[in-house]
């Protein structure tokens, strides 16, 4: 029986371009669509900061930064079971293992919108509390429940559309993942142009635009899961069983626990801000509002790391499922060398044009320009390193090292950044929440080095 397995899994390994065809060709084939993908879910974020900052001012856009908790709740469920159920279903396609795998696309898809559905009605019965407990300083609390109450009806189909992209690249079509989001971005800014500018219809007009764009991503979702090509999925698929659901969890936790960190430090930090900010010639509402356009910058940033880390993927599962541990290693190293160079890049432009970046969301105080400024420059220093967590957070999932993923994901935001954000700002105040930002970098990524480094003197990656 253990040899019959063994030949079909060699079968599977001639048949499936994962396991044959050069490392470098593939991790481009699957990052570039990544990338375009995460680089247009960021746009969502932009482009409603952009026309909010050119239409209602610094109060809007601390209000979008107040509801980003939010967002960060929809993306961690959509990763825990996009990128859960991908890497679950590929590392069974590695291991020939085709009965096997269409369960985890079938279990995953069902619980990415069922999730979504519950969160979207939670939120909006304790909508106030919510914002309130997030940090809304008084005056911008009703700019941000406007724009929350619209914005939840989308999160079922934001957490669908986000998660189902993943299960479209695990099949082998990275290119549908980007017209599935890129569909919603570019509906969502010509609509944020109309309704905004057009319609005068201010935070709800920017709100109402990113649900008609989430919507339509989500129903090309859908239409893709009807023609999946390397299984076929079937009603049987589609229940729910824990079996399926625990795998799904496991490989799925360290994304999400990245998320759920960056949820709970945006939370203290709108807090810290508000609170530090009341005590410094700024106030409350502008370092939040400056924050929030920033953290959406480096999101932009954030999407070609993410991106590339999820090229990386489907390629290390099913190589170490297929026991191709060369490959593994080879399209590892191809990933931190691409994630390198563009957080050099990206470290230039935050050092070299923070206040041309921070003009384009809008007009500000002088106050406002240099508190903006001065955390470009100081909170992203060590931007240049910044690739090293993500990449290699990624990679354990996607070998099945499920613990070691969640324990990368969460060095930066929990280990490290949110003790520093508590007692910081005790010694220097509100530049205590800037400097906090590059010594969690830093020590994140000497992290994510060592354990990488120890992993991969492995004798099974050819040392």
């Amino acid at each position: 029986m253990q040899h019959i397995d063994k030949k079909k899994n060699v079968e599977n390994n001639t048949d499936n371009p994962l396991g044959v065809q050069p490392v470098n060709n593939l991790l481009i084939k699957f990052a570039v669509p990544s990338i375009i993908a995460m680089l247009v879910s960021a746009l969502y974020n932009i482009v409603d900061q952009f026309f909010i900052g050119r239409s209602v001012g610094n109060l809007g856009n601390a209000a979008t930064n107040i509801a980003f908790p939010l967002s960060i709740t929809c993306i961690a469920i959509a990763l825990l079971f996009g990128i859960g159920g991908a890497s679950a279903f590929n590392l069974s396609m590695g291991a020939g293992d085709k009965k096997t795998a269409a369960y985890y696309i079938g279990n995953s898809a069902v619980m990415l919108f069922g999730l979504g559905t519950l969160l979207c009605i939670f939120t909006q019965i304790f909508m106030t509390p919510l914002l309130k407990f997030f940090g809304s300083p008084s005056d911008v609390i009703g700019y941000a429940v406007t724009y929350t109450r619209i914005t939840s009806i989308g999160f079922p189909f934001l957490i669908f559309a986000t998660g189902g992209g993943h299960l479209i690249r695990a099949d082998g079509s990275p290119a549908m993942t980007m017209v599935c989001n890129m569909a919603g971005a570019v509906i969502n800014t010509i609509l944020d142009a109309i309704f905004v500018f057009g319609f005068k219809m201010g935070m709800a007009g920017a709100a109402l635009a990113t649900i008609i764009g989430q919507v339509i991503s989500a129903l090309i979702a859908v239409n893709y899961m009807f023609h999946y090509k390397t299984v076929k999925l079937e009603l049987k698929h589609l229940k729910p069983q824990g079996k399926y659901i625990s795998k799904i969890l496991s490989l799925g936790a360290s994304p999400f626990s990245n998320q759920v960190a960056m949820m709970v430090v945006q939370i203290v930090m709108n807090k810290s801000l508000k609170y530090y900010g009341s005590l410094s010639v700024y106030g409350e509402a502008v370092p939040i509002a400056c924050v929030g356009i920033i953290t959406k910058v480096n999101q932009v940033f954030f999407s070609f790391l993410i991106g590339i880390s999820q090229g990386l993927q489907p390629i290390a599962s099913f190589n170490y499922g297929a026991r191709k541990y060369s490959r593994v290693k080879k399209v590892y190293l191809r990933a931190v060398f691409y994630g390198s160079i563009l957080s050099v890049i990206a470290f230039i432009m935050f050092q070299v044009f923070p206040r041309n970046i921070i003009a384009v969301f809008g007009d500000g105080s002088e106050e406002y320009f240099q508190f903006a400024t001065n955390y470009f420059r100081i909170f992203l220093f060590f931007t240049f390193i910044n690739f090293m967590q993500p990449i290699s957070s990624n990679f354990f999932t996607s070998i099945g090292k499920p613990k070691r993923g969640i324990f990368l994901s969460l060095t930066r935001q929990i280990i490290f950044l949110l003790p520093l954000l508590l007692l910081l700002p005790l010694i220097m105040g509100i530049d205590g929440i800037m400097y906090a930002g590059p010594v969690a970098d830093c020590m994140a990524g000497i992290a994510a080095i060592i354990m990488v480094s120890l992993e991969l003197k492995n004798p099974e990656y050819g040392n």
